[in-house]
């Protein structure tokens, strides 16, 4: 995804690197494949069994599918940070006092936004594009957790299974954008979450990811070194979208994303151009 703070906009290529960026890098992907396949097995089985363990003693549905979405959103705040000190992540909160169900919609510049949820303490469910579906551990976490394979299936199904869960405190988290940019630019938007949110009457909640579009970049399994920024910003409420069409209200979130986005990359390209000239000196 992206390089640093100091670096956004540029795209060092490996034969540009220096012997401590070489470093770092190699570091990083041996530190995070080693560590996080070895977490990635114990969570998994521990998980696993304690989610047989709740059904077994609750049986009741509901309550094993809040102990498994909020599994899976435990072991993605992990993996989120297990990068660290090479990757960082840093969360802005605008309206922490908000209260859930909302439906969330990130921009998607990285493969790796998929565990950016995680940052959220809420129960959530994410809308999914079809390639997951064609991994089969990850099409078996998703349909226990009742993920939305929104291209799988009819708008009204999707609303209806969207509704279900926000009725019942479940939060959807949604990529209007469809796929992943692969770059700091940000495609147009989909309407199909912003029309789930208008029929129940919910708060949309804009979530701009900064600085991930190298970590890992489009159709590279390695992580570069770098920062990222997730701020969520202030909620859209029901009475803010009162009357206006679906496609009007994503372009609004939309510009809302955006305009966030410019603003971290001119106060980034401005801390790079310091740091240039400090080191002029």
């Amino acid at each position: 995804m992206t390089t640093s703070l100091a670096e956004a906009g540029t795209h060092r290529g490996s034969g540009q690197r220096t012997i401590g960026q070489w470093a770092a890098f190699l570091s990083l992907n041996i530190w995070f494949y080693t560590i996080g396949t070895l977490f990635s097995f114990v969570y998994v089985t521990l998980a696993g069994l304690w989610v047989l363990l709740c059904l077994a003693v609750t049986r009741n549905r509901r309550k094993t599918q809040y102990v498994i979405r909020r599994a899976i959103s435990w072991y993605g705040w992990v993996i989120i940070r297990l990068p660290w000190p090479w990757a960082r992540l840093k969360f802005v909160d605008y309206e922490p006092d908000a209260k859930p169900p909302f439906v969330v919609v990130l921009n998607h510049r990285s493969s790796s936004d998929a565990y950016v949820g995680a940052v959220l303490p809420i129960e959530c469910v994410q809308v999914l594009n079809v390639w997951p579906n064609h991994v089969p551990f990850l099409r078996f976490m998703a349909r226990i957790a009742t993920y939305l394979s929104v291209r799988e299936m009819p708008f009204e199904e999707f609303a209806a299974k969207g509704s279900r869960l926000l009725q019942q405190g479940c939060s959807v988290i949604a990529f209007p954008e469809g796929t992943r940019s692969g770059s700091t630019k940000l495609n147009s938007f989909h309407g199909a979450c912003f029309r789930l949110a208008q029929m129940n009457r919910v708060k949309i909640v804009p979530m701009a990811v900064f600085g991930n579009e190298r970590i890992p970049a489009r159709g590279a399994p390695w992580l570069n070194p770098g920062k990222v920024i997730l701020s969520k910003l202030v909620s859209v409420k029901p009475e803010q979208y009162e009357g206006m069409s679906a496609y009007k209200l994503k372009n609004m979130v939309r510009d809302m994303i955006a305009a966030h986005l410019e603003a971290q990359a001119n106060e980034a390209r401005g801390t790079a151009a310091t740091g240039a000239k400090h080191a002029a000196r």
